[in-house]
């Protein structure tokens, strides 16, 4: 179902789309392809934190839910070298580092409703040559589905025609139990190294063994806000694989969220930053299935070049139940 949601201090319309299959539905926004809403039978509150009202979205929930691109996360320089050329990009964190794609990127963006059903919608978006600074007539698609009983997939491709950038994310914050805060919650990952970062949150450039460190997640474990402070990639691969569970979290009221992806990183934020008035520091855990970040700075790092012969893709899964 298809309904007016609300509209953009430029003036743009902006719709919601509610997909539903088995026990579970979900409602998508156009503005930035973003998970408004995620709802298991049962259960009163919404698993993934939203807002009602479109300027949220274009204020401190701008990154809640959205499809982040270009380029998700930082590249710590400000400029990328594409074949040899060099291409400055918007400076929007600390004057001197890229942040998700700056004032232009595609979680800002209205995208068009290509196809709807009651349980799959496809929306697309054209980033024209040179548009958030970097070069390619560029075509972004994300389909997402609801299959019964209970997960969510997300396919996203992009169409280039000459050699460019890409790395998207969904940046959706979750909170199983519908708390002030996720503390309580039980996470465990399938990762062996993580990326320490800088204080302004750049990989330092150091692939780090999480074992041994408040890093380690490979077995489920509930901990504190703050201990460890996350913002930081765990590294699953070191580039493109098939997909595989990578993540599982369980809140202390028996939901379950498991996520499977065929990406080689996942960023992990704690939320610790209040979004807006009447909101809470910690209040959900963002899971960003993604290439590693800053990899143009870093030769080691699984590449995010793509080109005509060889697009961009990525597929997400989020399968939700409540644990026996």
């Amino acid at each position: 179902m298809i309904s007016h949601f609300g509209t953009t201090a430029t003036g743009h319309d902006i719709d919601s789309i509610r997909l539903h299959a088995g026990d579970l539905s979900v409602t998508i926004l156009t503005l930035g392809a973003a998970i408004q809403d995620l709802r298991l039978a049962g259960i009163d509150h919404s698993l993934t934190l939203g807002s009602d009202h479109v300027a949220d979205y274009e204020g401190g929930m701008r990154y809640h839910g959205s499809v982040i691109g270009p380029i998700v996360n930082r590249i710590s320089t400000g400029r990328v070298a594409i074949d040899g050329m060099m291409y400055e990009l918007e400076r929007n964190f600390e004057n001197r580092i890229h942040l998700h794609s700056g004032s232009r990127a595609t979680h800002l963006r209205p995208w068009k409703i290509a196809e709807s059903s009651h349980d799959r919608v496809t929306l697309t978006l054209h980033l024209p040559d040179g548009d958030c600074g970097l070069p390619g007539d560029r075509h972004i698609r994300v389909v997402y589905t609801v299959i019964a009983p209970g997960t969510l997939t997300m396919e996203i491709t992009g169409k280039t025609d000459q050699p460019t950038l890409m790395n998207f994310a969904n940046h959706a914050y979750w909170n199983l139990d519908g708390t002030p805060t996720w503390e309580g919650h039980t996470l465990r990952v399938a990762a062996d190294r993580y990326l320490p970062t800088t204080p302004d949150f750049c990989p330092t450039g150091e692939i780090a063994d999480v074992a041994g460190t408040d890093m380690d997640f490979r077995e489920a474990r509930s901990f504190a806000p703050g201990q460890p402070a996350l913002d930081n990639n765990f590294c699953l691969s070191d580039g493109h694989v098939p997909m595989r569970d990578v993540l599982w979290l369980t809140g202390q009221s028996g939901t379950t969220l498991t996520m499977a992806t065929d990406q080689p990183g996942m960023q992990l934020f704690d939320g610790r930053h209040p979004v807006g008035p009447r909101r809470t520091p910690y209040e959900g855990l963002a899971f960003e299935a993604q290439g590693w970040p800053d990899a143009p700075t870093h030769a080691d790092f699984p590449s995010i070049r793509v080109t005509e012969e060889l697009p961009y893709r990525q597929f997400t899964t989020f399968t939700f139940g409540r644990a026996i």
